[in-house]
């Protein structure tokens, strides 16, 4: 029994010590217009000006979302105190929504907004984020806007690129998970 005390002390210390040292991420004017031209490249319809814009949202309210969300570890261990009480909010399912949200309400006129989900397997769990395309495009021909990989560091990729997650309509997803298709 005592040991059990001692040993959650020592994780509330820890935890408190580490979030002390905490630095949120943040992005240099470079990444910022490395993803604005990655997403002008995304079609030859994409307005410049909502690519940039779209670029500066998807990294600044990442880390803000960071910042409010008191994320301080890695994101497998934040998704614990989540799912153990100690953080309100910092799932995949909550970046991906509060980004999709967020950029949704530019309005633009040039872009899309997709909210792409990578299946449960035997070894990885079910994994949600953002994504943006040229208007009309398929999510597949878009980029991934994943805040969450990187506990708030925004990481981002063309959607066929990115063979870390096996990316999908959410949609679909959800229908196998729900009909039992997916076992997992």
């Amino acid at each position: 029994m005592m040991r059990s005390i001692l040993a959650c002390l020592a994780v509330i210390v820890a935890m408190a010590l580490g979030g002390c040292a905490k630095q949120y991420p943040a992005a240099g004017q470079n990444d910022i217009d490395e993803l604005a031209l990655a997403i002008r490249d995304l079609g030859p319809n994409v307005d410049p000006v909502e690519a940039q814009q779209a670029a500066e949202i998807a990294y600044t309210y990442s880390s803000r979302l960071a910042q409010e969300w008191n994320v301080t570890d890695p994101a497998i261990i934040h998704n614990a105190k989540v799912v153990n009480g100690l953080r309100e909010k910092g799932l995949c399912n909550d970046w991906a929504e509060a980004m999709t949200a967020r950029l949704r309400q530019e309005n633009f006129e040039t872009l899309d907004l997709h909210w792409a989900t990578s299946p449960p397997t035997a070894f990885r769990i079910i994994h949600h984020s953002a994504l943006i395309s040229a208007k009309g495009d398929s999510m597949y021909d878009g980029l991934i806007l994943d805040p969450w990989r990187n506990s708030g560091a925004l990481t981002w990729a063309p959607t066929r690129e990115d063979t870390r997650y096996n990316w999908r309509p959410r949609s679909e997803v959800r229908a196998e998970l729900v009909s039992g298709q997916n076992p997992y």
